[in-house]
């Protein structure tokens, strides 16, 4: 799959440039850039950003049994206020069979978005850049377990220059959380892995703790630090398990994962290993040029932590907040920082509130806002500017609740500076669409003013004039 790049068209209101650097530019300051993978404030430093009005969310959705065509599929909801089809889905695309949709990410030049499967693990890359309103899948790759070595559980796509690298959840030999990160060309050829550490090999790392557990779960990068940092979840024999016999099995409850690794960005040799026990999900780091840390948050003892560079240069972990009452295991998922480094979205599953913590002092994060979502929220994807936010409903397919708490949903809300107020809301159930997981934002101003656009813009822009 070649896709030479496109020039993009770059208005100052909508875009930020990003450099595709070299990979031995990794070691040099870069305007403070940081990344992540759901929302604009976290994509990869190595793209342009939508600073203005995103077009469309592209969510990428689980097949559910008895609904629609049961398939995993990329669902296109327009979400531009000044469209005729704001807050309604534009279009979809199934890819065949349930695989146990989750996570996806762009490419640098952000021209395909890659999508990944923890159950079969297929990854599949859809065309986004020809016309955003309506994705392509162009290619699917079905021998990720094999050319990897044996990782299972492809999670987050995320972009280097001119490659992916993505992270694995579990392995083929056990089914457990020990795994590692694979390295791909953009057309999607294997490059290598890099198994995460553990105690019998611990890869050159330093042990900090009491943890070397070779888990894995999402990836983020600093390059003006040479930093790349990775967390831990479960494996497969947990994340494929039924979530209420899962938490009444003792030994099951064992096989979570406690820490987050420290990475060389450019060797991608691990350094240290840091103990952050309870299951740290997704990672999140500061944009200011001189703010150098990240966040993560543990799904079961309910905390924030700052991952930090330290006065002499040396990176250390330390929690520094509760989510709501740990005692009543909230469960916190997804979260997302603004693009000023004042505020931290985090979301809580099980009690379906979103809760926003002022982060201006990163050591001492104060909750500042809370809202009910629905029955249950999962992922939270933030605008640039701050003003929008959108939410999704899976977890996973065996861990949403049931009966009529297993709401599937995208909801639009603005945000003022002082209250969330809801826009739309897409039902995915009574759309026949599945279970909504995880979003990524998309604008045509990233692409090429020569190439074609949709209908449906060409139909908005008559309207116009």
């Amino acid at each position: 799959m070649k896709h030479p790049f496109l020039p993009y068209r770059r208005p100052v209101r909508t875009l930020m440039q990003a450099s595709a650097l070299t990979a031995s530019v990794l070691l040099l300051p870069s305007a403070g850039i940081p990344l992540a993978q759901a929302d604009e404030t976290c994509q990869s430093p190595y793209m342009a950003k939508i600073v203005g009005q995103e077009d469309f969310i592209h969510v990428w959705t689980l097949g559910a049994e008895g609904v629609g065509d049961e398939q995993d599929k990329l669902v296109t909801v327009d979400v531009n206020p000044k469209s005729q089809n704001y807050g309604k889905v534009v279009h979809t695309v199934s890819v065949g069979g349930r695989n146990e949709a989750h996570h996806s990410g762009f490419t640098d030049d952000r021209q395909y978005l890659w999508a990944g499967g923890l159950d079969t693990n297929k990854l599949f890359i859809f065309d986004v850049h020809t016309d955003p309103a309506k994705p392509k899948l162009v290619k699917t790759i079905t021998d990720f377990v094999a050319k990897s070595g044996g990782v299972v559980g492809p999670h987050t796509t995320y972009a280097l220059p001119g490659r992916m690298i993505i992270t694995g959840l579990s392995n083929n030999k056990d089914h457990g959380g020990r795994t590692g990160l694979v390295e791909y060309t953009n057309d999607g050829e294997y490059i290598t892995t890099h198994w995460t550490p553990t105690d019998s090999d611990l890869g050159g790392a330093v042990k900090t703790g009491k943890y070397a557990d070779g888990y894995g779960y999402d990836l983020r990068v600093l390059p003006r630090r040479n930093l790349m940092l990775t967390s831990s979840f479960t494996g497969w024999s947990n994340y494929m398990m039924d979530f209420g016999k899962m938490l009444n099995d003792p030994e099951a409850m064992k096989r979570f994962g406690n820490t987050v690794v420290q990475w060389n960005l450019h060797s991608k040799q691990p350094k240290k290993v840091f103990d952050v026990p309870g299951a740290p999900l997704e990672i999140r780091c500061a944009w200011g040029e001189n703010h150098n840390y990240c966040f993560t948050s543990t799904a079961l003892t309910s905390k924030i932590w700052l991952i930090y560079e330290d006065a002499e240069g040396s990176w250390q972990a330390k929690e520094v907040a509760d989510v709501g009452d740990p005692s009543k295991v909230p469960l916190p998922v997804d979260i997302s920082i603004s693009s000023d480094d004042k505020m931290l979205w985090v979301n809580t599953f099980m009690d379906g509130k979103t809760r926003a913590f002022d982060i201006s002092d990163p050591f001492k994060p104060k909750q500042v806002y809370e809202q009910k979502i629905g029955a249950q929220v999962n992922m939270v994807s933030s605008s640039w500017d701050g003003k929008r936010l959108y939410y999704t409903s899976s977890l996973l397919a065996n861990w949403d609740k049931k009966g009529a708490d297993n709401e599937q949903y995208l909801k639009g809300y603005v945000w003022d500076g002082k209250e969330l107020k809801e826009k739309f809301a897409v039902d995915f159930t009574k759309e026949n669409l599945g279970r909504a997981h995880q979003m990524v934002l998309n604008a045509y101003s990233l692409y090429s003013a020569n190439k074609p656009v949709s209908e449906t813009l060409l139909a908005e822009l008559d309207k116009e004039k």
